[in-house]
């Protein structure tokens, strides 16, 4: 399992060719607490650069990047309902987004 930071505001970690990304304390500091977010579909392909959240909070409403390509298997369904989950300071809860077919030389190379 390793896990990268991506432009300060996210993280992204490996483990069993899925590709997990969220938020950092870094990016919930920098937004403030969540109000709203909006997920792509499952099973949508992503190209690196697309949008994986759109998400509202105190201080911004945003676009969040995908550091990587590959295509949606699973969305934060709980933070759908409830999007303070995204604002815990433990940052494997505040997960946005599991991709899979990525390319692990394009994960190795952020």
């Amino acid at each position: 399992m390793m896990k990268k930071i991506s432009n300060k505001q996210l993280w992204i970690e490996e483990k069993n060719q899925q590709y997990r990304i969220g938020l950092t304390n870094q990016g919930q500091d920098d937004f403030g607490n969540v109000t709203f977010v909006m997920f792509p579909k499952v099973g949508q392909v992503i190209e690196t650069g697309d949008t994986i959240t759109e998400l509202e909070a105190e201080k911004a409403v945003t676009e969040l990047l995908s550091p990587v390509a590959g295509v949606i298997k699973e969305v934060n369904q709980a933070a759908l309902n409830d999007s303070s989950i995204l604002d815990n300071p433990l940052e494997s809860e505040a997960w946005l987004v599991t991709l899979e077919q990525v390319s692990p030389e394009e994960f190795q190379a952020l």
